[in-house]
This record gives C-alpha cells, structure tokens and sequence, in this order.
C-alpha cells in the first residue's frame, strides 16, 4: 500500500509487456534520460525452457501460469460453439505462446489502414518497421535447396539489427517440398518475397527462432540482461492494472491520464506518469482497462456503475479474428508425420539431442503455407460468381452504423473489403501446412492436439484472410479480475461462411493433386469421407460450422479510426478525447491484415515508439 507516501513517478508508464508493450517499453528506455515503468500481469519466465524450447508449443497452452486462457462465448453461426483463445499471461505476452510463424501483410491491407483515415500507415512507411524488429539468418544449404529459397528470398530485404531472431532451422522435410510443388501444379506459385507484401502462391515462412541456438524468439528478445540492467527502466511483473487515472481540463475538457492504479501482492499502488500513459495490454485486454477507467459506450459503463470520461461507443467494438477450418489427412504407408511425436520416448530422446545443442525437431514446426483468392473445388472462382455473391450479401445502399448493426463492418471497412474480393488478385485465405493431426471440434485447447485417430496424419489449414464479421470485448463487471466477455461473432455475416466452405473445398483438391497426393491417403481423413462430402458445397458449410476454430489473431477493438465509424484511436494511437494516452497493440488495427500477425504488432509498435519519441523531442 501507498500510505502516506508519494506514488513512484515515471516519464511513461507502459501497461502490459507482451509483443507490444516491450518493443515500446524497451525502445523508450534506450534514452537513459528517460524513465519507464512497465507493468505485467503475468511473470518473467525468461530462461524457461518449456518456452524457450519451440517444440514445446503445444504443451503450454490451458497452463494458468502462461495463459490467460480465454473462452468465447457460445457462437450462434457456429453450432453453439465455444472456441478457446490462448492469450500469453507472462512477459512476452503471446509470442511466447504462438507457433513462431513470421508472416507478412499485404501492401494494400496498409493502404486500406490509410483509406480508413490514418496518413503515415501506408505499405512504404510501414516496409521499415517490418524489418526492425528481426534479424534474419540464411538457413543452410540443404534447407535453402529443399524449399528453393533462393528463388523468393531475398537476404538484402530482411531484417539485419533487430532483437528478435528468423530464419528456417534445418526441420523441413519432403512434405514441404511436395506443398511448393502442388500449388505450383495447380497455378499458384510466384517469385516474389513475401516481406515485399505482394505474395500469391506457396511459400515457406521464416520462423522466429534462433537457428544458431535452437531457441524461440519473441518479445522477450527486447528484454536482454543488458536492457533489463537499464537504471531508467521499472518492471513490475505479477501486477494487473485496476485502471487508468485521468484528470479532466476544465478549459477544453480533453483528459490527461496522470498514472495508473495497479493491484500488485494483494495491494494496491499508484504510480504517475509525467509525460504518457501507453496502453498495450492486448485486443481483449485494453479495451477492459479502457471501460473499467470509463472510457467506452457511457450507456455500458454505466450499466456497471462506472463514471462516463469519454463517451466512446467503439470501446470493444470491431474485433475481429483470423478463423480456420482444418482438414486431417492420414500419410501414406511409407511415410511419417510429427503424430510419432506423441510418444513420450520420442519425445525424450529429441528434447536431449536438443538440449545437448543438436537442434532437430525441437527446433520448431515445419510448417509451409499460401497465400490464395477465392477459390474452391474447381479452382479460381469465376468473377461472375464472385459478383454475385457480392449483390446478395453485400448492398453498400443498405449498410447501417456501427451503433445499429455492430455484427457487421462500417460501409468504410466493407466498401474495402469488396474491393478486396472483387479484386481476384488478393489473396482471402491463407493455407497452412501443419505436420500432425488437428481436432477443432472442440472447445478445449487441451484436446486440439490430441491423437485421437491411429496412424500418422498431416493437416491442411486454411485461414480467412479478412472476415466480414464483427464481434466485440467488454467488460462483465468492475472487476479487473474478472475477464470480459469474449464474443468473435465468428460467421455472423453470411459471406465469411461461403468464401471459407469454398476455400475448404480446394484443401481437398489439394490433397487429390501430385505431388501431394502420393504422400496422402486422401479418402482416409478428419472427417471420414463417407461422413462429409466435400465436393458439395453445402455439406461443407456445415463442416466448417462444425470444425471452425480459431488462429489466434484477435484484433481492432481499440481501432485506428475516426470517432464517427467506430473508432477508439487516432493516426498517433492516442485514444480520442484524451491528451497522452495511447494504445499500442494489435487491438488499433483497423482492419485485420492477412497472415499471422506477430510481425504486424511488432512493426505497429516500434512505428509506435519512434511516434512517442518524435512528440518528446517536440514538447
């Protein structure tokens, strides 16, 4: 407790050190002038194993020590459903839970964050911060050959001085090559290199893993002994802030967010921050600590007693998430997959060669993956279809507010989106290759991962890239302890379930095409062939109901945009009505970008810290 004691002060003080909140965190401490407090949730497990090991993954997800653990709520487009979402409570946030994937946004989804009102976003001011989080390693020569990385990428456009490690380990195996080689048969396979942001086709992704040492690398990479030794940084781990205090300016009403209030062993403390208070504390998170620091929609906040600051309805609004189907498919005779990974003497005996510095498996996933327009069965979707999918769904004339409909986007984001899928050029999904089989028909991440089916199965993952559907995050009560709602509203328009069955349906083309087919046994798969149809169209919209899960990208409810189509920040990621509070995290996106998102949130947030740094030199 504070007693009589005056509260630490502090230049900024940043909330949550995970993906985000350390890049900021650490970036503003590099001027020791500077003095920054951060605060997590979770605790420091830098040096665990269990994270530091990348084929540990599955093993720490349901842990209560690292994962927030998060649950929806039932889904009404999707059977009922309750779909988990993992949610890294320990410094590092997520990216010491994710599978480590390094992918690339497209150069028109920061062109459409600029249309949406946000000048300084676009694909050339963003290219940069790309590149700054990550250093990239050549993989070795054999890897290079078996997935021809020589003929997309490029070393001169990857990242050379940041924190974080990429590149491919030696993992990868006959599976990937076969993948380049399918998708190349069916059309889809270019030169480009994906951080150039115009990709179309199969590709292997970089992973964020030190190839050197065998080891995951992610946000805590901001946080070496040498930045932790810095005297002008604080970190407070194991300490949840209640909420943000602000003092309102008589003179034109802006709020000034003064510090924080923060619960930590069983007490509460103040802290003060003299310049900005940096809100990064997650897509689920931030827009909690908003309303429970009354900011958000007056009418919920005072549903729950709290006094109204700012009236600022797109509070938790706007969310949206990267869904998945996923179709498993048992490997032919002669071949293996990571399902002979679930002994546990296999097991034992990769994790000592790992520890005794050999890499192998436990060296990461050997996923490959694509970036793929709308297509399905037959392949390409003809644009006439294309177009009439859009009349029947999609009629601008008819679109209604935020405040109205808040299970669709605004006539902004949806005029976007049309031009997305009309484009036929823009990839709506993303196709992942994963080396085990997978069981989304559950609601707990601890069966995902089970072995349920004998034998040895791959799986093929394909992701919608921009969904049309909006769900929301709010509060469930005062509480901080009390987690709020959670509630994607995954398929509540129409159009996310027609354009994800026809993508479904090109997995299994996929898995009928050579080279891949001669690794599969494509009529023995999860779910039995004799149980779904694939090639009908409507059965396969009720297996994506049915088997629709999340990929773990939960983002935009505290999104870049102008107050009057929902938004909750401004182009500096300040929070509207307010002097020098921003957030910074994965919750400012306007629209979600296609691919796995851990390089757009730490790209968002050194952009982020150079933005802070630019207003200090200015005051």
């Amino acid at each position: 407790m504070n007693g009589s004691s005056s509260p630490p002060q502090f230049d900024y003080i940043v909330i949550g050190g995970g993906t985000a909140g350390l890049v900021v965190a650490s970036r503003l401490s590099e001027d020791a002038a500077t003095s920054v407090l951060l605060i997590e949730a979770g605790s420091d497990r830098t040096g665990d194993a269990r994270i530091d090991t990348p084929g540990l993954i599955t093993s720490l997800y349901g842990d209560k020590d690292l994962d927030w653990n998060f649950l929806s709520e039932p889904q009404v487009h999707v059977n009922g459903r309750q779909i988990p979402q993992p949610r890294g409570r320990v410094l590092g946030g997520s990216s010491a839970l994710n599978f480590s994937l390094v992918m690339y946004p497209s150069n028109y989804d920061f062109e459409a964050w600029v249309a949406l009102g946000n000048e300084g976003w676009g694909a050339q001011d963003m290219g940069q911060y790309l590149r700054k989080f990550q250093t990239f390693a050549s993989p070795d020569e054999p890897t290079a050959e078996l997935l021809g990385l020589d003929g997309y990428i490029k070393k001169t456009q990857q990242g050379s001085h940041g924190p974080v490690p990429v590149g491919f380990p030696p993992i990868y195996g006959p599976f990937n090559q076969a993948w380049d080689e399918t998708f190349a048969a069916l059309g889809w396979q270019d030169k480009m290199d994906p951080i150039a942001g115009n990709k179309l086709g199969a590709f292997t992704s970089p992973l964020s893993v030190s190839t050197k040492e065998s080891t995951r690398g992610y946000a805590a990479s901001y946080y070496t002994p040498e930045v932790a030794q810095r005297p002008n940084l604080t970190l407070w781990t194991e300490a949840q802030v209640e909420k943000i205090l602000c003092a309102r300016d008589n003179h034109d009403q802006h709020i000034t967010a003064t510090g924080v209030r923060v619960r930590r062993h069983n007490g509460a403390l103040d802290a003060t921050a003299r310049h900005e208070v940096i809100l990064s504390a997650g897509s689920l998170h931030s827009p909690q600590i908003l309303e429970l620091s009354g900011i958000g929609s007056s009418d919920r906040l005072q549903r729950h007693g709290i006094s109204t600051l700012i009236d600022l309805p797109g509070v938790g609004e706007n969310l949206q998430d990267h869904c998945i189907t996923a179709i498993s498919y048992k490997v032919a005779e002669s071949e293996v997959s990571w399902d002979i990974m679930r002994d546990p003497q296999v097991v034992q005996s990769l994790l000592q060669d790992h520890q005794e510095g050999n890499g192998g498996p436990m060296s990461g996933m050997p996923f490959s993956v694509a970036y793929i327009p709308l297509v399905d069965l037959d392949g390409p979707v003809q644009i006439e279809i294309i177009q009439k999918l859009v009349d029947q769904h999609l009629n601008l004339d008819q679109g209604k507010s935020l405040q109205d409909c808040p299970q669709v986007t605004n006539k902004e984001q949806m005029s976007l989106l049309r031009q997305f899928l009309l484009d036929g050029q823009k990839a709506t999904a993303e196709y992942i290759f994963f080396p085990l089989q997978l069981h989304t028909d559950t609601g707990h991440m601890a069966h995902v991962f089970e072995k349920s089916s004998d034998g040895n199965y791959i799986t093929i993952l394909a992701m919608l890239s921009h969904p049309f559907s909006l769900g929301s995050v709010h509060i469930k009560s005062p509480n901080i302890q009390e987690k709020p709602t959670f509630d994607p509203n995954y398929l509540s328009h129409p159009l996310d379930l027609e354009i994800l069955a026809r993508h479904t349906q090109f997995i299994d083309r996929l898995a009928h095409t050579e080279p891949l087919q001669s690794f599969l046994q494509p009529r023995s798969r999860i779910p039995e062939a004799e149980n779904a149809d694939l090639s009908n169209l409507e059965v396969v919209k009720e297996v994506v109901k049915e088997r629709l899960f999340s990929c773990f990208h939960p983002a935009g409810t505290c999104a870049m945009m102008p107050v009057e189509i929902g938004g909750v920040v401004d182009a500096n990621l300040k929070v509207h009505g307010t002097r020098n509070l921003r957030v910074v995290d994965a919750s400012v996106f306007p629209l979600l970008p296609q691919g796995n998102i851990q390089a757009t949130v730490y790209a968002v947030a050194e952009r982020a810290a150079d933005l802070i740094k630019q207003s200090m030199d200015k005051s």
